[in-house]
């Protein structure tokens, strides 16, 4: 169960009065990753504000990751979407609250990178390619590359917070960036299969530097 104090965080921020304004389902992904998303303000102080769709357009996952005036908006879109757990599916009962906090996890490497102000930005050492490619080849490798290291955030805070699970979910999300093109915006097996095991992240470095490490590695293997 949520704790009183990051639960009334969570409203706050969602812009809700009381926990009855949430549906079952939000209430479950919400406290699923209630350990991150305090991590996220508490430790980190990143710009992070929960939105609740009032209603979910048919190409809508169930969450999302924005930026608007300088803040991350993490948003909900569960209400009329019928297909929000599809990402779920065939994951054990059990087994699920992880998955959900491993994709909340996912988004807050997104904001860590927005709030760093390196967002579609390589580290120091890289270059893009000298030939130049398509607009829309390099919108991708720009989107897949930031998938690549929230990727790798999940996992790094999977290894620190779950550690007997990792397997499981790393499993897991192979399992879901499969069927992903490699040249794709979401195309992110370059980075997932260098970490098959937790023992690929240093757990002497920071959290957010365990993932760089290997996202550095990734980009020499992303085409």
């Amino acid at each position: 169960m949520i704790k009183r104090a990051l639960f009334l965080l969570l409203l706050s921020s969602a812009g809700l009065a009381s926990a009855a304004q949430l549906t079952d389902m939000e209430t479950r992904w919400l406290t699923a990753g209630s350990a991150v998303l305090g991590y996220a303000k508490q430790e980190l102080k990143l710009p992070i504000d929960i939105t609740v769709q009032p209603q979910a357009r048919p190409t809508d996952v169930p969450l999302a990751l924005g930026f608007q005036d300088g803040r991350c908006k993490l948003v909900l879109s569960m209400r009329g979407n019928a297909n929000a757990e599809d990402v779920l599916a065939g994951v054990p009962a059990e087994q699920q609250a992880l998955m959900i906090e491993a994709m909340v996890a996912h988004e807050i490497g997104h904001c860590w990178r927005y709030a760093q102000g390196v967002w579609h930005v390589l580290p120091a050492g890289f270059e893009e390619p000298s030939q130049p490619a398509l607009e829309q080849a390099q919108a991708l490798r720009l989107t897949r590359r930031e998938e690549g290291f929230a990727d790798l955030v999940a996992l790094a805070w999977t290894q620190h917070r779950h550690p007997q699970q990792y397997t499981a979910v790393a499993a897991w999300m192979r399992q879901v960036r499969q069927p992903a093109s490699a040249a794709g915006s979401h195309g992110t097996l370059a980075w997932l299969r260098l970490a098959p095991s937790g023992a690929a992240f240093n757990p002497a470095q920071p959290l957010f530097e365990q993932a760089a490490s290997l996202w550095r590695q990734g980009l020499l293997r992303d085409e």
